[in-house]
């Protein structure tokens, strides 16, 4: 089948989702996409932050490989198996964090992350339900996170969106500060925003913001979905900053694609 029978299937059967640029990647290598007519392209996207080691990686092959090998794709979450513990014990190693909950994307992962908040809340007779995002944030686009996500077009044709959240500017503590509450139980950030423009949050922001959540019992939300894993320069990027959060959420180059 050509390129184009592919291009024209695709947009048969496929939902039409994405506006999808017309070409078709068969393989790659390295840095560079290759086409179905055997076209190389330098790569700048790497899968929107995904593939971060790059394509045809060894290492990455053979993990996968090993796995495979071994006849066990699945076994559900009502069982313990080795890899996940020693996936789950290497992150807590290089994050500094305690525990890990393995789910199946970045939108996911935010979900448990507002899911969590919401069960933090609802410790106290008087149950705290909302939460803070920033404008100009992504964090998904799955119901809960579409809603966390402070950008109008992704809300545009869902309404109604759940309720409960409210959206300060990014690196202004103040206007955060300004939609604290009673009812508030979470923050949640991105220490650099990705689709607003890669903009990294001040070290006097996120500063600010484990104060406010220390003062006033709230949960301090990390999003490195895109800016985690090593993509910052170091692990994860909060940590370039020093100010650990209550919960992080990771996905894309996690999984290497």
């Amino acid at each position: 089948m050509s390129m184009q029978d592919t291009i024209q299937k695709g947009k048969q059967y496929l939902l039409d989702t994405y506006s999808q640029v017309p070409v078709v990647f068969s393989g790659g290598e390295g840095m560079y996409l290759i086409d179905e007519e055997g076209k190389r392209y330098l790569d700048f996207v790497g899968g929107i932050a995904v593939n971060a080691l790059g394509y045809g990686d060894s290492g990455l092959q053979n993990a996968i490989k090993k796995v495979l090998d071994k006849g066990l794709l699945h076994c559900s979450n009502l069982y313990y198996n080795s890899v996940a513990v020693q996936a789950a014990e290497q992150l807590c190693s290089i994050s500094q964090m305690e525990r890990v909950f393995f789910c199946n994307s970045g939108a996911e992962a935010n979900e448990a992350a507002l899911k969590l908040a919401r069960k933090f809340g609802h410790r106290s007779a008087e149950p705290r339900t909302e939460i803070i995002s920033m404008v100009h944030s992504f964090h998904g686009r799955t119901y809960a996170a579409i809603t966390a996500t402070g950008q109008e077009k992704y809300h545009k044709g869902f309404a109604p969106l759940p309720q409960g959240f409210s959206y300060a500017q990014y690196n202004d503590l103040a206007s955060v500060q300004a939609l604290i509450n009673k009812n508030t139980c979470a923050i949640i950030v991105e220490p650099i925003q990705g689709e607003g423009g890669i903009v990294p949050a001040t070290q006097e922001f996120l500063q600010g913001l484990r104060l406010l959540c220390d003062e006033h019992d709230l949960l301090l939300i990390y999003d490195e979905v895109q800016c985690g894993m090593g993509r910052s320069g170091k692990p994860f990027a909060y940590q370039a900053y020093q100010v650990k959060p209550d919960v992080m959420t990771c996905a894309k180059a996690l999984a290497g694609g």
